[in-house]
């Protein structure tokens, strides 16, 4: 029978078929093809369960379908390898917040790399707009005309208060994958939109204004027979192992018209004579998105 899987521990996935949610497990040792991945399913992923002769109520997953696309970060519990988030994502969001706590710019750039690497548009949600004062609001301006310009939506909310027509309108008739850090209002978000999800909402501390982590694994939410959001632990870095330091231009949208017009064909756009893309800092390239260029090319991991 086809599932659809809406949760993962790791240990035990719960799975959806013909509007049922089933509690299924892995047959023995299932052999993971990518030997660099540590998990061989991931939320969204379709896969085949045959009941479990050997225990009652449980079912056993014989088979994963092909994968549409899917997002990964680095394993934090073995080195080299890759941990799958999600899969089968029509477009990731990100929600992002000013102040309490800050989003930093080369977190924000990190997820959408991320996402063009996999081929997934990318939404930009900035929250708690209620905290921000005028030199806030002049910042959320000058972000949202740097990614909209570059391709990518962005709007400002309110998620304790109420969730917009137009953050419905966003996630309708798609699966969306949803990312933050913690203390940024996710939880918050999802329990406006399903008020029985029961997404326990963190505190942020006083410590550097961290969130405090509430979830502990990926889910996914039906919002309606259309629409799915897969809400995902708080993710302090995503990875982007897979990503080759001479590819790394390639995602980032506002470079890719000037990459044939270096001097050099393998020009990093670092110091090299002749760079088109640095000639076009500051005019059709923003400084911030070079300096998160240069700062994941050279893995600094300063600007998170």
């Amino acid at each position: 029978m086809r599932a659809l899987v809406v949760k993962s521990t790791g240990l035990w996935y719960e799975v959806r078929a013909d509007g049922e949610k089933l509690i299924a497990r892995l047959r023995g040792k299932f052999k993971l093809e990518d030997k660099k991945l540590t998990n061989p399913i991931a939320v969204g992923d379709w896969v085949e369960v045959i009941p479990n002769d050997q225990a009652k109520d449980e079912w056993i997953i014989s088979e994963i379908y092909a994968r549409e696309n899917y997002v990964i970060r680095e394993s934090p519990r073995k080195k080299g390898h890759d941990h799958l988030i999600a899969s089968n994502i029509d477009q990731g969001v990100l929600i992002v917040t000013l102040k309490k706590p800050r989003t930093s710019i080369g977190f924000i750039d990190r997820f959408l790399i991320t996402l063009e690497a996999f081929r997934i548009p990318g939404v930009i949600l900035f929250n708690k707009e209620d905290l921000y004062k005028q030199k806030d609001l002049d910042r959320y301006e000058e972000l949202k005309s740097i990614y909209e310009n570059i391709g990518y939506k962005v709007e400002l909310c309110q998620f304790d208060k109420e969730v917009s027509k137009v953050v419905q309108n966003l996630l309708q008739d798609k699966i969306s994958l949803l990312s933050g850090h913690s203390g940024s209002g996710k939880s918050t978000l999802i329990n406006q939109l399903i008020p029985n999800a029961g997404q326990e909402v963190g505190a942020v501390s006083d410590f550097a204004n961290k969130g405090v982590h509430t979830t502990t694994f990926a889910e996914l939410f039906h919002l309606n027979k259309e629409s799915a959001i897969i809400d995902t632990p708080g993710i302090k870095e995503l990875g982007l192992s897979e990503i080759e330091e001479e590819e790394l231009s390639h995602y980032f949208p506002e470079m890719r018209d000037f990459l044939g017009q270096c001097k050099f064909h393998n020009c990093l756009h670092e110091n090299e004579p002749g760079c088109a893309v640095k000639e076009a800092i500051g005019s059709e390239i923003s400084i911030s998105r070079y300096e998160s260029y240069l700062s994941i090319l050279r893995v600094e991991d300063n600007r998170r």
